[in-house]
């Protein structure tokens, strides 16, 4: 089988500290034909629907949405952040 798209929930930017961006499922199509262009040595692809980018508000809608439209996809998971709480003063105790 081969993956046409990859689901996945976008992660926080580096450079932001909030989480704006991160509330949507995401379906992108992958581009399975990358080639160098030799007029000017940029990659290039015939596909091109390897640029569009489809957000939903779940992962089930994307999930469905693919199988309604005969996408062969792949689901990206990503880890769960723990955060741990820590005072400013526990770096006087102990």
């Amino acid at each position: 089988m081969k993956v046409k798209a990859k689901i996945y929930k976008p992660t926080k930017t580096a450079t932001q500290s909030g989480y704006g961006k991160t509330k949507k499922w995401v379906l992108e199509y992958l581009a399975d034909d990358n080639s160098i262009n030799p007029l000017m040595g940029w990659s290039s692809s015939s596909n091109t629907m390897s640029e569009v980018k489809l957000y939903f508000d779940s992962k089930d809608q994307a999930v469905e949405y693919a199988n309604k439209n005969n996408i062969e996809f792949m689901i990206i998971d990503n880890n769960k952040r723990s955060v741990v709480k820590k005072s400013y003063t526990d770096n006087f105790l102990e």
